[in-house]
């Protein structure tokens, strides 16, 4: 009987932090124009952090940066996999972002389906999907709710969080995110949840 009562005030007690999470500190209205998606779900990191710990498997939290940039800057613990929604392109040169140019990433909404069916998941199922810095999460989640998924959120401060304005860090990546969060992440990668075209 004891252990009956503990499983529903822990299941009580998850269903509210649950809310807590949904409730969100992200107000829609706030969200910069490249940030918003057709969905209208947002969240920070700290929040996709808590949404992912309380529904485990019955969320799929996908990376959508490129390989590159996980190899180099780490990827977040909680992240089940990466697909990237763009790929450098190092045939052609961004003459406005001083970089090489991205394309969209044709394979991306087969991958995710692919992902979602060894986990027993379908598109009714929570999707929760971060970059860098919020810009790209935005188009995966729109072009995943174009397909037809119901439950998908962007994380809105990405993985390494937005830029400085001024102060001793301006133009660094060090407002918000995952990582200025101290939310743990690693530079130790696992093979089978890279992205290997």
């Amino acid at each position: 009987m004891k252990k009956m009562h503990f499983i529903s005030l822990a299941l009580v007690l998850s269903m509210s932090q649950m809310g807590a999470v949904l409730a969100g500190e992200v107000d829609p209205a706030t969200v910069p124009a490249a940030k918003q998606t057709l969905s209208k779900n947002y969240l920070t990191s700290k929040e996709a952090a808590a949404m992912k710990q309380a529904l485990g498997e019955k969320a799929l939290m996908i990376d959508v940066r490129t390989p590159a940039e996980i190899e180099y800057v780490g990827l977040a613990d909680s992240v089940d996999a990466n697909v990237p929604y763009m790929l450098d392109d190092y045939s052609a040169w961004d003459e406005k972002k001083s970089r090489f140019m991205m394309a969209p990433n044709s394979g991306f909404l087969l991958k995710v389906s692919e992902i979602q069916e060894k986990t027993g998941l379908n598109k009714e199922s929570t999707v929760i999907v971060m970059c860098r810095s919020g810009d790209r999460s935005s188009g995966a989640a729109s072009l995943l709710t174009k397909a037809g998924y119901t439950n998908v959120y962007s994380v809105v401060d990405g993985f390494e969080g937005d830029m400085a304005k001024d102060g001793a860090n301006k133009g660094r990546r060090a407002v918000n995110g995952w990582k200025n969060a101290g939310l743990p992440w690693s530079y130790n990668l696992s093979k089978n949840k890279m992205y290997l075209e």
